[in-house]
């Protein structure tokens, strides 16, 4: 019997948006926990592009291992074809979504068809198209891990000490920076959820789309520097991170917190005399806290928004997309 194939974007070498090949390769078989999933949309998510480019600004031992040629991607929305014999829960036909394998660069979905761990999926929220689904696996258990429940145990590689999301409600002032892309804008929805007040900060040109979605405030950061406009704030969310993630210290309140979705350097001594403090924690795969997420979105508390979407065998266009920045909500896409 001839082996049955589907199309899968590979990486045969690390380099720019070319090195993402068209290929053929065998349909997966799903193995002990699992299930095949017929696979209708992907989200492209900065882990993408980090192991696209050999994962050159990735502290070394942060960097998972794996080996080439390797399928990118984490995120999917699809349809169970398979179940192994060991799984309950899910049937032959079920519509889900999931973060696959993260982290680690095991997830495989820029494919046709993905063996996904049946841990890791929830089902799609009726309520929404596969697209739309797909964008959220990654973003939304980023937003929900820093800010409603870490939901595990594991230690973040970036600090010793265990993440906790600060208490938020109707008396808590949360700043979102990058507040319209993939995390920022689900965080800033999950804020108002708890009942929070929200300052976005984005360039000037997503405001409707953030005010929208429910942001208190705007601030662009094109026009002025946010550190000198606000301050007292509870929380920041910095979902650019890095090292400019640091003068948003100068806006919190004593003790308030500092989240860097991407940790940059920061001194002990300065968080220690300004009465803050500065944490976060590395999102994992999660299908139950995905099944909470989904019943907001099937509600409509919380809505994915969809900056563009593209064809499985134009992925290096997308990745070209999300090169050129100001993106607004997830880059999807489209295997079916």
């Amino acid at each position: 019997m001839p082996t049955r194939t589907m199309r899968a974007i590979r990486l045969h070498e690390h380099g720019g948006p070319e090195v993402l090949r068209d290929d053929r390769v065998p349909i997966p078989a799903p193995g002990p926990g699992e299930v095949l999933v017929r696979v209708h949309a992907v989200g492209v998510n900065p882990p993408d592009w980090y192991l696209r480019d050999g994962m050159a600004d990735l502290p070394p031992e942060t960097r998972p291992e794996y080996s080439l040629p390797v399928i990118p991607g984490t995120d999917l929305s699809g349809v169970v074809e398979a179940v192994a014999a060991d799984v309950d829960g899910l049937a032959v036909g079920d519509q889900v979504f999931g973060l696959l394998r993260f982290p680690g660069f095991g997830g495989s979905t820029y494919a046709e068809y993905v063996a996904a761990p049946a841990a890791d999926l929830a089902r799609k929220p009726a309520g929404i198209d596969h697209v739309h689904a797909a964008g959220a696996p990654m973003s939304g258990l980023t937003a929900w891990q820093f800010l409603i429940k870490v939901g595990h145990d594991h230690p973040s590689p970036f600090q010793a000490a265990r993440h906790h999301p600060t208490v938020l409600d109707a008396g808590t002032t949360v700043l979102v920076n990058g507040a319209a892309g993939g995390v920022g804008h689900l965080a800033l929805q999950l804020a108002k959820w708890q009942g929070a007040r929200v300052v976005a900060v984005a360039s000037g040109v997503h405001e409707s789309f953030l005010r929208d979605l429910g942001a208190d405030e705007f601030l662009d950061y094109t026009k002025s520097r946010p550190e000198e406009l606000v301050h007292d704030i509870d929380l920041v969310l910095d979902t650019v991170g890095g090292p400019g993630s640091k003068r948003f210290l100068r806006t919190l309140k004593h003790g308030g917190a500092l989240f860097p979705v991407f940790f940059g350097a920061f001194d002990d001594e300065e968080t220690a005399r300004l009465g803050v403090t500065v944490s976060g924690t590395q999102v994992r795969s999660d299908g139950a806290q995905l099944a909470e997420l989904g019943r907001l979105l099937d509600a409509g508390t919380v809505r994915v928004a969809i900056d563009s979407t593209f064809a499985l065998a134009d992925a290096r266009a997308a990745h070209e997309r999300a090169a050129r920045g100001h993106i607004q909500g997830k880059i999807v896409l489209t295997a079916a």
